[in-house]
């Protein structure tokens, strides 16, 4: 029987499937696996379920010749705490869970935009201090989000998704950055220059996945070809912005507000973001729905029956 390590508390359904596949550990580890931690893991379970946070870094995977483990079944879709390189030259496959993500991300994209555009992070504040003096003509006077322009980094599935409710629920024209152009079901306009786009649109989202070429890839150059009013929202990886001129930028009135599910340094928010008005912050919501998660964990536990049946992994990256 395969010995299974899962690194953190997944839904019921979840658990149960997976104890039928094998012998289930379950090491609920919410700072993540650290790469001494995870190398140990590689050296005794058949198979492991990681997910954001467990850092199976190139030092994990380093000095062991031929580990135990030969599949990570990621949790999520993001993989970049994955050294996939490293795994691929130890024999060990990596999958994630695409699919079942999309649209609760792209709802809480929604849900940003929206949070950002309309100050309603600022209006909650004042009503749980009690500080509301009733409604006013000039008060709280926010980016009126219909009939604007989004600009979209990052046109796969969540981008796209992004967009389309963007478009016929807002009514918003829809420019993207991306590799390559995209067929999609919507009106878009691709720009390959990305500081081009983001000085053409009023409201940005972030949906590239992490990799080393993305990260950093909103800089202070890049937040400085945006309009002053327009808002930055980022629902893909907290290092694919640099906070430390996203900061500059909202401190300095070079950029009207962010709304932000995802950090640099998680779980780690800098006091400085905590402590402005215009910056919307969620605790990595994007897939936070049980539905959805236990939706993942089906996608994880397809790719570990596809394993241990020798087929073609579903999802492998």
């Amino acid at each position: 029987m395969p010995r299974i390590l899962i690194t953190r508390a997944m839904p019921d359904r979840v658990l149960e499937r997976a104890r039928t596949l094998g012998e289930v550990i379950v090491e609920d580890t919410p700072e993540g696996v650290s790469p001494d931690a995870a190398r140990e893991a590689l050296a005794a379970y058949d198979i492991i379920v990681p997910t954001l946070g467990d850092r199976f870094t190139a030092e994990a995977f380093a000095g062991g010749d031929d580990p135990r483990c030969k599949l990570l079944a990621n949790f999520g879709m993001g993989y970049n705490h994955i050294d996939i390189a490293a795994a691929r030259d130890a024999g060990i496959a990596v999958t994630n869970t695409p699919g079942a993500v999309t649209d609760a991300t792209a709802d809480v994209a929604l849900m940003l935009m929206l949070m950002a555009c309309r100050r309603a992070s600022e209006g909650e504040a004042m009503v749980r201090a009690g500080r509301w003096p009733g409604w006013q003509p000039t008060q709280l006077l926010g980016l009126h989000m219909t009939g604007k322009r989004l600009g979209v980094i990052g046109m796969g599935n969540i981008g796209q998704a992004v967009a389309r409710r963007a478009h016929y629920g807002f009514g918003m024209e829809v420019l993207y950055h991306n590799r390559s152009a995209k067929q999609v079901d919507f009106p878009a306009q691709q720009v390959g220059d990305l500081h081009e786009m983001l000085g053409q649109v009023d409201v940005v989202v972030v949906a590239v996945p992490a990799s080393p070429a993305t990260r950093h890839l909103i800089d202070a150059a890049a937040l400085a070809a945006m309009h002053p009013h327009a808002r930055l929202v980022n629902i893909a990886r907290g290092d694919i912005v640099d906070e430390t001129a996203l900061i500059a930028a909202l401190q300095g009135g070079r950029l009207g507000g962010a709304g932000l599910d995802v950090y640099e340094h998680e779980p780690e928010v800098p006091q400085a973001l905590r402590d402005m008005p215009n910056v919307s912050l969620l605790p990595h919501l994007g897939t936070s729905a049980l539905e959805v998660r236990e939706a993942m964990g089906a996608v994880a536990l397809d790719n570990v029956e596809a394993h241990l049946a020798g087929r073609d992994l579903p999802n492998a990256v």
